[in-house]
């Protein structure tokens, strides 16, 4: 039998592409809602920083250099993860168990499925209108080398934050509400992830370091390529291994996802 699953996966895309921008009008203002909603906090860290001049010897190009790889990972993230970040709701409806009656893999489904391209085109538009405004700006020296590091970089980044997804979304099946969760173990610790680490305690260092591991989406790719002097309080291994973290931590939150299903009940009615 022929395998379809890239024709199957092209299907869901268009599908869900169309669904989104139906009404093209509506899509485009919200879309441009998240982008100012977002760009609001980094133009607060430009009015700062024009006042303090710099955050622990990082300059404003370079804090928006950091911010546009934390926007620009999300925004390919949203594409694929959507599902994953509003798994709670489909256990608590049941809508989850008409995935398990489809012949296809339950992941599968969850990452082709649904996409917030309201999200992505806000997010990932901001991550790249900074990436070209600070790019040539900061002293990186833009070789072969460097780009395919920035390339494995930002794919290390969108897997470490689905693997956040994915974890969560297995609790879902334990847990069923893990709303306050959500936001302590994701979107408080993306907040911090927009500041150089070095500037917090060593407990909130620890966390994003080693717990919940932001700071390899963007502070240690960033610091790769910038080099900047508060990297010496951390190991220089660092620098090298945010893919291999994000591929680590996302094996180990899909071994715990294909452990939580073991135990799924449906909860809708």
């Amino acid at each position: 039998m022929r395998d379809n699953t890239l024709e199957l996966i092209g299907l869901y895309m268009r599908t869900t592409v169309r669904s989104w921008f139906q009404y093209r009008v509506d899509a485009l203002l919200r879309s441009v809602a998240v982008f100012l909603r977002e760009a609001a906090g980094v133009i607060a860290i430009y009015f700062t920083l024009l006042k303090f001049d710099n955050l622990n010897g990082w300059g404003l190009q370079e804090m928006m250099f950091l911010y546009s790889l934390l926007f620009l990972t999300y925004g390919i993230l949203i594409i694929f993860f959507t599902g994953l970040r509003d798994f709670g709701a489909m256990v608590r409806t049941g809508k989850f168990d008409r995935y398990i009656l489809r012949p296809r893999g339950l992941l599968f489904q969850m990452i082709f499925v649904n996409a917030d391209w309201f999200a992505a085109v806000g997010h990932g538009g901001l991550g790249i209108l900074l990436f070209v405004i600070t790019a040539g700006r900061v002293g990186i020296r833009w070789t072969p080398g460097t780009i395919v590091y920035y390339v494995l970089a930002v794919a290390g980044g969108v897997l470490i934050q689905g693997a956040v997804f994915l974890f969560l979304a297995t609790l879902n099946i334990f847990l069923l509400e893990t709303g306050s969760l959500k936001e302590l173990l994701y979107y408080d610790t993306r907040k911090f992830a927009g500041y150089p680490i070095s500037i917090f305690h060593k407990a909130i260092q620890c966390f994003m370091i080693y717990v919940v591991p932001m700071a390899f989406v963007n502070y240690f790719p960033a610091q790769f390529l910038l080099r900047k002097p508060d990297m010496a309080q951390f190991p220089e291994i660092f620098l090298y291994i945010p893919f291999a973290v994000g591929v680590g931590v996302y094996l180990l939150a899909y071994l715990f996802w294909r452990f939580g299903l073991r135990f799924y009940k449906s909860s809708g009615n």
